[in-house]
C-alpha cells in the first residue's frame, strides 16, 4: 500500500457496521463521513443528539445517531444496550471522542473528567459491545490516542483521579497514555481469538475544537501557529481510517501522520512512547479499569487463558 494513503484507499465497506464516538464534529465527523461514503452503516455515538442528527444530515449513506455520554457509566450502559438491540454484529468500534485540558472537574461517576471520558468511558463501552464483534471476521476496535501521551504522562495509580493536585496537561497525558495501554492490552487478549483486532491511532496536530480548553499560556501561541503547522480534520482523520480499514493493518499497531515529528502527513505505522509498552502497567491499568467501571470483558488475559487450558 502506498504511503500516500487517502480516503480513496478505503476498501468497500458495504455490509459493515461502524460505531464512531464523538462523530458530530471534527475528526469523528470526518471519520464517520468517509466510512459512510464507502458504504458502511455508520452509527454516530454522540452526547448531543440534535448535533448528531445535524451531522448525519450532512453525510451521504446509511447514518444513524445514538445518544452516548461518556461521562456517565449509566449512559454508556444504556447506549450499549440500545446498540445491541438494533445490531446483531459490529464490525468497527472507533473510540474517538475525547476532552482535552479541561479545568478540574469530575464525571457523573466521580472520575477525573479527562481520564473518565477518554479512557474509562471507552473502556466500558468496548467491554459491553465486544461480544458483538468477536465472531465477525475483520472486526476492529480502533482507539484514538494523541501525541500528548508523551507529555508529562504517567499512570498515577496512587492518585488516578487527581484528588491531591491537578495539572490539566499531565491529566490529559495520563488519559491518552491510558488509551494506548488499553489498545495494546486488548490486542494481547484478542490475539487467541483470531478475528477481532485492536489498533490505535493519533491525528497529529489538527485544527479542531478539542484544544479550546488549553491553558492561557498555550492558547495564544496555538492560535497563531496552528494555521501554519496543523492539518485539516479530514487529514487528521486518515490515521484512524487507515487503522480501521486497511487490510494490511496488524493488531497492536499504532498509526499517525507520516510527516516530520508526526505532526502532519499521510498515515503510516508509528511508535509510541517506551512507557506505553510496559506490560505490567497495562495489565494493572486494565484491572483497575474493570474495578472502576464494573465492566469485565469476554476475553481474558493470555496468562489466564493459558492457566485455563492447562487445567
Amino acid at each position: 500500500m502506498s504511503e500516500q494513503w487517502t480516503t480513496a484507499s478505503i476498501p468497500d465497506q458495504h455490509g459493515r457496521v461502524a460505531v464512531v464516538t464523538g462523530a458530530n464534529t471534527g475528526l469523528g465527523y470526518e471519520t464517520a463521513a468517509a466510512l459512510a461514503e464507502r458504504g458502511a452503516s455508520v452509527v454516530l455515538a454522540v452526547r448531543n443528539v440534535a448535533k448528531g442528527e445535524q451531522a448525519a444530515a450532512r453525510m451521504t449513506g446509511d447514518v444513524t445517531v445514538q445518544a452516548l455520554d461518556l461521562t456517565s457509566l449509566d449512559s454508556v450502559r444504556t447506549a450499549a444496550a440500545a446498540l445491541r438491540s438494533r445490531h446483531h454484529r459490529i464490525d468497527l468500534l472507533i473510540n474517538n471522542a475525547g476532552v482535552m485540558y479541561t479545568p478540574k472537574q469530575t464525571t457523573r461517576d466521580g472520575f477525573e473528567m479527562q481520564f473518565g471520558t477518554n479512557h474509562l468511558g471507552h473502556f466500558a463501552l468496548t467491554g459491553l459491545l465486544l461480544d458483538l464483534m468477536l465472531p465477525v471476521p475483520g472486526s476492529r476496535v480502533v482507539t484514538v490516542s494523541s501525541a500528548g501521551h508523551r507529555i508529562r504522562a504517567a499512570i498515577h495509580f496512587d492518585d488516578l483521579q487527581w484528588e491531591r493536585s491537578y495539572g490539566r496537561v499531565a491529566a490529559y497525558g495520563q488519559s491518552k497514555l491510558a488509551n494506548l495501554m488499553f489498545a495494546y492490552e486488548l490486542q494481547r487478549r484478542l490475539a487467541t481469538h483470531g478475528t477481532t483486532i485492536a489498533v490505535a491511532a493519533h491525528p497529529g496536530l489538527s485544527s479542531t475544537e478539542l484544544a479550546r480548553n488549553s491553558p492561557a499560556a498555550l492558547r495564544l501561541p496555538l492560535t497563531w501557529l496552528a494555521p501554519l503547522i496543523s492539518q485539516t480534520p479530514a487529514m487528521g482523520a486518515l490515521p484512524t481510517l487507515r487503522a480501521a480499514t486497511d487490510p494490511a493493518v496488524l493488531g497492536g499497531q499504532y498509526y499517525g501522520p507520516g510527516g516530520r515529528f508526526e505532526v502532519t502527513g499521510h498515515p503510516r505505522p508509528v511508535t509510541s512512547s517506551p512507557d506505553s509498552y510496559e506490560v505490567a502497567v497495562q495489565q494493572r491499568l486494565w484491572s483497575v479499569s474493570e474495578d472502576l467501571t464494573g465492566v469485565t470483558f469476554p476475553v481474558g488475559s493470555a496468562s489466564v487463558q493459558s492457566a485455563r487450558r492447562e487445567a
